[in-house]
């Protein structure tokens, strides 16, 4: 399967990052916030774990759902060139073997220890997956962790998810979903709708008119709607981190 151009086109959101660099099941990672009650997992699009929209996303879900939030870097030190993104020279990235260097057997066993070194660390633990952390989140999720790894998860423009992921999810799930996204078609969609309302577990579906992939982390204010769709979207992953990892 293949990432949508889209995800490469970055901006640098306002702000600077709040965090602290670390160590978690031995891969650098981004810490922010220190709550000891309720940690989220951050994986996030291929700009990866150092990009500065991740990092500033990662902060705001720390401070407003008050969690210790990691971002793992997930590409083993790996970072695509910036500047060939920033020019669109789409033909000069290997985008073939960064993801086959990335891909998800390669990098499954990370995510799950990273998971349960969380379970094992606060007592709730979400999982937010943006592109490439799309299908993550759901693989944290599957039934097949007993004891679960993750509480609830949230899903932004996922690729590589497939219709399996889907089926095999048991915990609670909110999908970000912008209209114009090629990696999480129509097809995924109703997919996702016909098997989590009869899985019988909490579904929460946001729809993003007018936006297309990659804009939840992207958040071009040139884009029309694109900055505003990314706002709308952490607030609603951070009400959806809230109402599962922290008692009522």
């Amino acid at each position: 399967m293949s990432i949508h151009p889209c995800c490469l086109k970055g901006f640098q959101w306002d702000g600077e990052p709040v965090g602290r660099i670390d160590k978690l099941e031995g891969t650098d990672v981004y810490i922010t916030g220190s709550s000891s009650h309720a940690g989220i997992l951050l994986i996030p699009d291929l700009f990866g774990w150092s990009f500065p929209n991740i990092r500033l996303l990662a902060d705001h879900y720390a401070q407003e759902a008050d969690a210790t939030v990691y971002v793992p870097d997930f590409f083993g030190g790996e970072v695509l060139p910036f500047d060939l993104i920033r020019d669109e020279k789409w033909g000069d990235l290997d985008l073939a073997g960064f993801i086959g260097r990335n891909s998800r057997a390669v990098r499954e066993p990370l995510l799950f220890a990273c998971a349960r070194a969380l379970r094992r660390s606060h007592a709730k633990v979400g999982a937010v997956g943006y592109c490439y952390g799309g299908w993550a989140v759901f693989r944290l999720g599957a039934r097949e962790h007993q004891p679960p790894l993750v509480d609830c998860v949230t899903a932004g423009h996922p690729s590589m998810l497939t219709k399996e992921d889907i089926d095999g999810v048991d915990v609670p799930v909110q999908m970000l979903a912008p209209e114009i996204d090629p990696a999480y078609n129509a097809e995924l969609k109703l997919h996702t709708f016909q098997t989590l309302q009869a899985a019988g577990v909490a579904f929460d579906y946001q729809h993003f008119p007018g936006v297309v992939h990659a804009c939840l982390v992207r958040g071009d204010d040139r884009v029309d709607g694109e900055r505003l769709a990314m706002v709308r979207g952490k607030n609603a992953a951070v009400a959806w981190m809230k109402q599962f990892l922290h008692d009522e």
